[in-house]
């Protein structure tokens, strides 16, 4: 099983409120892990919850905005890869026509 870490000890090594914690997790930022009554984050998804964290307390960034920088990135992301694929095919298509 993947290391995780307790919603308890999260917010207090983050230094960070739990209802801030559980709205990200009630808005579909963060999945979790309960165990025998217990809020768990698994460590990969860490880097997500800092990114939030920095956004919402550095820069003041409200939960509605979170969730439409998270949908942003979402969209940023699948284009990159669509991307990817499509010049993937781009090179397999020009490799075909050379050996011609």
């Amino acid at each position: 099983m993947s290391e995780r870490i307790s919603r308890e000890e999260l917010v207090k090594i983050y230094n960070v409120e739990i209802s801030f914690f559980d709205d990200l997790v009630a808005c579909g930022l963060l999945e979790i892990v309960i165990e025998d009554n217990i809020n768990y984050l698994m460590y990969d998804d860490l880097s997500a919850f800092e990114k939030l964290t920095n956004l919402h307390y550095d820069l003041d960034i409200n939960l509605p905005g979170l969730e439409v920088i998270h949908c942003m990135l979402k969209k940023i992301e699948d284009l990159k890869n669509k991307n990817r694929e499509l010049v993937n095919k781009i090179y397999l298509i020009g490799d075909k026509y050379e050996n011609i």
